[in-house]
């Protein structure tokens, strides 16, 4: 089982749990207040972190004593597998933003890939196959930084998950300009999309092969 809470930008925490002697906790990309955003009160076993940009990698303000990623590379910590994959957060091959750090995260049967700031305008083989198969993608889609709406569409035709949760886009009190979430579900022809607080989610409740579904969560 695993419950997904999004607090805006590109922070996330995912719980994950087998209801009987196993549950973790990763907080990824946290983000510093002066982005106008209210930091959570999140707790964590694991942080990870895209990139050195104040909008994520506000690590010193979650609770805990978690284990702290920010680099590409194996890790495995209570039972969770991470690999940190290195990407572009431009489509200059970095000249322009620096690297990011894209991550796949493997528990309780999900496999979850968080994109950061991902802006390379598709993926290369390399990351395709390092990334490999997703249940849950998390994915930016407000542009300006990142990849866009039009961009975001044709890397998650590259990944093929089975849910989209789309991040990074414009907020009443974000002080980032970016895209709105609607440019996003237009793309994807999912316009009648409803947000809910928390996404909730076992291995064998995922949609099938090719019913790829989008979720919106409220910060």
């Amino acid at each position: 089982m695993a419950k997904i809470t999004w607090a805006g930008q590109s922070c996330f925490q995912i719980t994950v749990s087998n209801g009987k002697d196993h549950e973790a906790s990763i907080v990824i990309d946290p983000f510093d207040e002066k982005i106008g955003l209210k930091v959570p009160n999140f707790s964590a076993d694991i942080v990870l972190s895209s990139h050195g940009h104040d909008d994520h990698n506000n690590v010193g303000d979650v609770k805990g004593e978690p284990f702290v990623i920010e680099n590409p590379g194996e890790y495995e910590v209570k039972g969770v597998f991470v690999q940190g994959v290195d990407s572009f957060h431009d489509d200059s091959l970095g000249k322009e933003r620096g690297r990011n750090t894209i991550y796949t995260i493997e528990a309780e049967d999900i496999r979850f890939c968080h994109l950061g700031d991902f802006g390379q305008k598709q993926l290369t083989d390399e990351q395709l196959e390092l990334i490999g198969k997703v249940d849950i993608l998390m994915i930016p889609v407000g542009g300006k930084y990142t990849i866009d709406s039009s961009e975001a569409s044709k890397v998650i035709g590259q990944i093929e998950p089975k849910i989209v949760i789309p991040m990074h886009y414009a907020l009443p009190k974000l002080k980032v300009e970016l895209d709105e979430v609607e440019k996003f579900l237009k793309a994807m022809g999912k316009k009648d999309i409803t947000p809910v607080d928390k996404l909730t989610i076992k291995q064998s409740a995922l949609p099938k092969e090719g019913a790829m579904e989008v979720v919106v969560l409220q910060n």
